[in-house]
């Protein structure tokens, strides 16, 4: 995505732009396996997407097909309950309060309203901005609005200020893995990210890969030329200064400027050692078991999201960043590709099945088949069977695709009031190297690692004019 975005916005102000790929096509790890989604799979922030095609002269609707979701989510519990969550909040809260009191549907309310304000003082000085620090929050913001963002709280002690029952505490404590983290240890802050979920969540037509597709094709309206299954070996440097690239084959490819979108820890396979500082083994976000598969499903109504909740829930993430293994009873999230509103299952749908893992793997001696057992038994027992098995993906899986990563999916963990700001911003410390994709500023996630890019490549431009001719 980061990449992708870069692309187009340089190729719009008349740079010529060559995008080289080692993939066959391109999202990077928004892919596909069997014709199944296995990446990211929610869409949200549009805007970002509108703003990037209605700069180029073009509109996101001529070239993607987007459905508003009405159910954002199912949920469901092994210890008993099931959940949806809407796109209209007074149907949430009634929901809510339907499912576990009226105190716990005002909660709700109020955690609405504290999102919508941490998103409505973060959106422009931090999320927008390409590096930003405290101070430049101090100076953009107010100090009261700054405060009520929490960062020196994390997201599940906030959750206690609004959810009695433990189980609501479970559902969007769970925001902190759409970042790679523990709502243990990631700030309250995170609590925006149920605002960006209420403002829109949309159906992509095609499946994910289609929005790579469709940016693909907006960078070559633009004149930016994609050269894929040529990966790069090496980024050139001559004069202290990112000169160009190598790629596998041998061939030199000269430039002016070069942006990297990927995991920053790659750039020393690149040659470009002090480009960026490296994010420690301990500092990894999560990873992933991922399932796809296309199978039959019965004894549990799926929505095209559902979340199957296991418990203990604090021991998921303990043993994720402290003992680097996974819990017996993991979450489980399926993505259940075909459905829409009416829930009514194909003959044989497209599902991918994930649990949260350590970025280097279950150190604790449980195979890929165990884990598969546990999470298919779990979701069972909360009344879902599937019939049929699929691809299986590791952490290992991961780091093979995606080099340096250790298997992270997400960059660095937001863990810590200080963790936003430690992630490298647009400008590496090489000159006229660029940096793009989740690892660095604004993080990880579709919107995010697209916000990157268009950063990046404004970034480039200003430098550019100020070195001159």
């Amino acid at each position: 995505m980061g990449g992708l975005a870069a692309a187009a916005d340089l190729a719009r102000q008349g740079v010529q732009v060559t995008v080289c790929d080692r993939a066959a096509g391109p999202g990077g790890k928004m892919r596909q396996v069997d014709g199944i989604d296995a990446g990211p799979t929610v869409f949200t922030m549009r805007w970002i997407f509108e703003s990037l095609f209605a700069d180029a002269g073009r509109s996101l609707a001529d070239h993607l097909h987007l459905t508003a979701a009405d159910t954002l989510a199912r949920h469901a519990w092994v210890a008993g309950g099931r959940l949806d969550l809407f796109a209209d909040v007074a149907r949430s809260a009634a929901a809510i309060g339907d499912f576990s009191g009226a105190g716990d549907a005002k909660g709700y309310l109020a955690f609405c309203r504290r999102a919508a304000d941490i998103h409505a003082t973060l959106a422009g000085p931090f999320m927008a901005a390409q590096r930003p620090s405290p101070l430049d929050l101090v100076r953009h913001a107010s100090l009261a609005g700054l405060f009520r963002t929490a960062p020196w709280r994390t997201l599940w002690s906030a959750l206690g200020d609004h959810f009695e029952d433990p189980r609501l505490r479970q559902l969007f404590g769970r925001y902190a893995t759409y970042v790679g983290s523990s709502p243990w240890l990631a700030p309250a802050t995170l609590m925006l990210i149920a605002h960006v979920e209420q403002s829109g969540v949309w159906r992509v037509g095609g499946g994910m890969r289609a929005v790579a597709l469709a940016m693909q094709g907006l960078g070559e309206s633009q004149g930016a030329q994609f050269r894929f299954g040529e990966g790069v070996a090496r980024i050139l440097v001559a004069g202290g200064r990112a000169s160009g690239v190598v790629l596998d084959s041998g061939e030199h490819l000269a430039a002016d400027a070069v942006v990297f979108n990927g995991d920053t820890n790659a750039l020393p396979l690149l040659g470009a050692e002090t480009a960026a500082p490296p994010t420690a083994r301990r500092d990894r976000s999560l990873s992933a078991i991922t399932w796809c598969i296309r199978g039959l499903t019965q004894g549990f109504p799926l929505a095209h999201h559902t979340v199957f909740f296991g418990d203990p829930y604090d021991d998921e993430f303990d043993a994720i960043f402290r003992r680097r293994s996974i819990t017996a009873r993991p979450t489980v999230y399926v993505c259940a590709q075909d459905r829409g509103e009416d829930d009514t299952p194909p003959e044989a749908e497209r599902l991918l099945v994930l649990i949260n893992a350590p970025p280097d793997g279950d150190t604790g001696g449980p195979t890929a088949a165990d884990h598969e057992a546990r999470a298919f038994g779990l979701m069972q027992d909360c009344g879902l069977v599937i019939e049929g098995r699929g691809t299986t993906t590791t952490p290992a899986g991961f780091e093979a695709l995606f080099p340096a990563t250790g298997g992270a999916l997400y960059g660095r963990a937001n863990h810590g009031p200080m963790a936003s700001f430690a992630r490298p911003g647009a400008a590496s410390r090489l000159p006229g190297l660029y940096l793009a994709g989740g690892s660095v500023h604004p993080g990880a996630g579709i919107p995010m690692a697209a916000m990157s890019g268009r950063l990046a490549a404004a970034r480039l431009l200003e430098d550019t004019r100020a070195r001159g001719p």
